[in-house]
């Protein structure tokens, strides 16, 4: 029995890299969970099949993060499966590194969408269903808070909107018992960012332990501030990149 046996719980964008981590370590500690998708089907039912075979209970859903009706449907979907809805996760998001004067339009609008706008649909749909003691976990970036590389000035933006929105949302849900945190990853070696590719350069260097994170050290993070020990600890921006903002 682990620390959220009974709990439910949605991770977006749980399909590959940080999500799936968190997903599969959520599940250890005794949540059913839901994740979504956008495209990577296989990946996503990979992700249920390893939960299942470890004991766990998992539904992939697909849902575009973009879509307000797809994120609302999963959170639905969720609920109506497991019961209930103790654990929202907002992991799905972007980067488009580009310099700014260069980015076109659509590129900020998708990562506005996504970052912003799908953090927001996703959090308005599952409080709906939380009792207290739920717990909202977004997942932000160090760079939300200090950018050290040019060409995320739209990414870094829509983190630093998490951020605040992350410490206003804990604001008005705190009454009802539910805590609203901001994990911050830095540089994770994941298939987007990985600490062999040819962003490791500038972003390793930066970091006080000279390594890339792994997406297991992020997941045991979101684990505990989804559990019953961290009840004290809402409106807060943690960090887990490493020494990168130190």
């Amino acid at each position: 029995m682990g620390n959220l046996a009974g709990k439910a719980a949605l991770v977006t964008g749980g399909s590959r890299g940080i999500g799936a981590a968190i997903a599969r370590r959520l599940a250890a500690e005794g949540a059913r969970v839901a994740v979504t998708y956008t495209k990577g089907e296989e990946a996503a039912a990979a992700v249920v099949k390893e939960i299942e075979a470890a004991g766990g209970k998992a539904i992939a859903i697909r849902a575009d993060g973009t879509d307000a009706k797809a994120v609302q449907g999963a959170v639905e979907r969720t609920a109506a499966t497991f019961g209930r809805l103790d654990v929202l996760v907002n992991n799905a998001g972007t980067a488009i590194p580009r310099p700014f004067e260069e980015s076109p339009l659509e590129e900020m609008r998708q990562v506005i969408d996504l970052n912003v706008l799908g953090v927001f649909v996703a959090t308005q749909a599952a409080l709906k269903h939380m009792k207290d003691g739920g717990r909202i976990i977004n997942i932000g970036s160090c760079v939300g808070e200090r950018i050290l590389a040019p060409g995320l000035a739209a990414y870094a933006a829509t983190k630093g909107a998490v951020k605040m929105f992350t410490q206003a949302l804990a604001r008005e849900v705190g009454e009802r018992g539910i805590t609203v945190n901001n994990v911050q990853p830095g540089p994770i070696d994941t298939d987007l960012n990985p600490a062999s590719g040819e962003w490791a350069s500038s972003q390793t260097p930066v970091t006080a332990l000279k390594r890339y994170g792994k997406v297991d050290e992020v997941a045991a993070l979101v684990a505990f501030v989804a559990g019953p020990e961290s009840s004290y600890i809402t409106g807060a921006n943690l960090t887990v990149d490493g020494g990168t903002n130190a």
